[in-house]
């Protein structure tokens, strides 16, 4: 007999491997090939026993529906008629063969279908405590692989949260439980291999029996659907040639009233082929990529990421290219899904209108694809796009290199104690930053843990960049005798203004001033090396103290400003730091730096040169000191100057030259106007 290819929900398939060889004895069920197409891998079984005569495909080849595989004999030599698989998807069980449907048919099979959870005991009265099996239920294939556990035994569970993910060659899928309670017991293991029926875990509930008799209704209902086989679409009479125009793709049925737009995979302008993904949605059990139903180029784009969908919101709209017109195949196809999902479309349309305040994307496109190919579950997927996390770069362990929640977590937490580029890191196990572990103290009293700001959490990176900068620190000291008392004389009227008069606009006026000539200062070093990169705008960090922790805004063009507007724009920026309201672009460009102490205390400290830039200058308070002139000493105002500066890219003689002719600008601020 001849062996064909089933139906594998794609048009075209490419033969990955041919698992047997002429000659090999053969039983019912035996994978005979790998066929692989972008949506999915399937393992082709045998529809019969017997002796494998002959192989009609080489690897690399693409098959079809109906296209014979392999021819069979019997084991006494004859030859076996003919049996072609061509059978419907709903007359396939999944106990003998793979499964015909799409990659979002069996999502939305899962997502909406109910397992019958058996009671242990369904005579018990209602409201006493009785067990309940959870088992899997129909997810399409024959068999699926246990990912991930996701509850424990002692733990409360309600109806509908996820509790196991399963996983096949096809889809990832958070199972539901379909009852409420406590977990008495889990029956299976990661890595465990289950199919339709088996009991995952048991719960022991109060209103078991109730939610029993709701399965064994809905149990008795789904035969009867089951027994009508989903109508598949006739083979169309040869479409006429459909004029060029504006098509618009639409969310299918997704088995789930709303579902949040997770990626975006094209841009307008972009060139799709039909049945090329163009957007991801994803809800709370499963991920689904939706794919265009026509060839063309993008015309618009009419979601946003993190907007809630429902089935028929407009996605995107394509300028076809003359083609045949898919609506009439598709009516068919959707006919049934879309009567099962009728009741929850008003609802969904309605709620759609509104996009949700979900996180945004924080992967590029190239990021994002790079991502679709590590092997993780849809939790960890949503959980990696919102951390900016690249899956690629965490280790797996899970079965089959799969990257588990943990793994991803453990990985987060690893970069936020860890440079950025880090090589030493890496070859010490558990050691961020590439020290050690710490050591137990128990024997000395115990530690109380006391977590780090969000802030102080996200600056651990950057700031730990600074490990690769070769750093020195010139230290000098300004007088500003007479620039404080302008400034005395000066603030009076500005405070009547309601802007505040410090210092420290005087001395940015002046380091401003300063940059244009020392251009080195604001540069930056080369990705080879060989060069400086020589920046034509001055744009200036200003290091602000916050309860939560240090950020730096940045005040753009202060050589351009007047010392009244670089006060008034101070202020602004100190004040939306200290609010929590400073924007990505307030934090961005800058290229030097100027920490203050204010008036806390101290006399002179180091501070740390912020990558990319090469130089930072830090102030500490001014003091009265005595001051040799010539004859006797003189009480002057002497304002400490620190300034951080990276070895590669300045010279020591450069810096002390900087720095004294920051002394000499802020002794006598009228130079500015010279």
């Amino acid at each position: 007999m001849h062996i064909t290819t089933p139906d594998i929900g794609v048009d075209k398939a490419t033969v990955a491997e041919i698992l047997v060889k002429v000659g090999d004895s053969i039983a019912v069920d035996d994978s005979i090939v790998l066929l692989e197409s972008d949506k999915a891998s399937v393992e082709v079984p045998s529809t019969s026993a017997g002796v494998v005569k002959s192989i009609l495909v080489n690897q690399g080849d693409e098959v079809a529906e109906g296209a014979v595989l392999i021819e069979l004999e019997a084991e006494d030599g004859t030859l076996q008629a003919v049996e072609p698989q061509l059978a419907d998807a709903p007359q396939k069980t999944s106990e003998n063969t793979p499964t015909s449907l799409s990659d979002q048919d069996i999502i939305a099979e899962v997502s909406s279908h109910q397992p019958a959870a058996a009671s242990q005991n369904q005579t018990a009265a209602a409201g006493s405590a009785v067990t309940v099996e959870v088992k899997v239920p129909d997810i399409g294939v024959e068999k699926a692989l246990v990912g991930e556990i996701l509850v424990q035994v002692g733990d409360q569970i309600d109806v509908d949260q996820s509790i196991v993910v399963v996983e096949s060659d096809k889809a990832t899928v958070e199972v539901p439980s379909t009852v409420s309670g406590t977990v008495a017991s889990i029956e299976i293991q990661a890595g465990d291999s289950v199919k339709e029926g088996v009991v995952i875990l048991t719960v022991a509930t109060a209103e078991a029996a109730p939610a029993a008799e709701q399965s064994q209704a809905q149990a008795e209902q789904q035969p009867a659907a089951q027994a009508a086989p989903e109508p598949k679409a006739e083979p169309a009479a040869p479409a006429s040639a459909a004029p060029a125009g504006d098509v618009e793709v639409k969310v299918p049925d997704l088995g789930v009233d709303k579902a949040a737009v997770a990626e975006i995979l094209v841009q307008v302008g972009d060139t799709v082929e039909k049945d090329q993904s163009i957007i991801v949605v994803e809800s709370d059990k499963a991920t689904v990529e939706v794919p265009s139903t026509a060839a063309g180029v993008i015309k618009a784009i009419h979601v946003e990421l993190g907007q809630n969908v429902s089935e028929g919101i407009a996605l995107v709209t394509i300028e076809a290219e003359g083609q045949a017109a898919p609506a009439a195949p598709q009516a068919a196809k959707a006919e049934a899904p879309a009567q099962k999902a009728a009741p929850a479309a008003p609802a969904a349309h309605a709620s759609s209108a509104v996009p949700s305040t979900h996180t945004a994307d924080k992967l590029t496109k190239e990021q994002n694809a790079a991502n679709s190919k590590v092997y993780a579950g849809p939790a960890v997927r949503k959980l990696a796009r919102e951390l900016g996390v690249i899956l690629a770069d965490v280790k797996a362990s899970g079965p089959h290199a799969r990257v588990m929640k943990e793994d991803l977590v453990a990985y987060v937490k690893s970069r936020l104690t860890a440079p950025q580029t880090a090589p030493a890191a890496a070859a010490v196990a558990a050691a961020p930053l590439g020290l050690p572990k710490l050591p137990s103290f128990d024997a000395f009293g115990g530690v109380e843990e006391k977590a780090l700001t969000r802030l102080q959490q996200v600056s651990i990176p950057q700031l730990s960049l600074n490990n690769y900068i070769p750093q020195v620190t010139q230290f000098d000291a300004a007088d500003i005798t007479e620039l404080e008392a302008w400034r005395n004389e000066l603030k009076g009227n500005f405070k009547k203004e309601g802007i505040s008069l410090t210092i420290m606009a005087f001395i940015i006026k002046a380091v401003a001033y300063l940059l244009k000539e020392e251009r080195e200062f604001a540069g930056h070093l080369s990705d080879d090396g060989k060069s400086v990169l020589l920046r034509n705008e001055i744009h200036m960090g200003i290091a602000v103290a916050t309860p939560d922790g240090l950020t730096v805004p940045v005040l753009r063009n202060p050589d351009q400003k007047s010392i009244k507007q670089i006060a008034v724009e101070l202020g602004e920026l100190g004040q939306k730091a200290r609010d929590k309201k400073l924007s990505p672009k307030d934090l961005q460009g800058a290229n030097f730096t100027i920490s203050s102490l204010g008036a806390i205390g101290g006399t002179a400290f180091t501070p740390l040169v912020n990558w990319p830039q090469v130089a930072i200058l830090g102030i500490s308070p001014a003091t009265m000191q005595p001051v040799w002139n010539g004859e006797g000493f003189d009480p002057r105002l002497m304002l400490p100057l620190s300034l951080s500066y990276d070895h590669r890219v300045i010279n020591g003689a450069d810096a002390a030259r900087f720095t004294n002719k920051l002394t000499k600008l802020l002794k006598d601020i009228r130079t500015l106007l010279i």
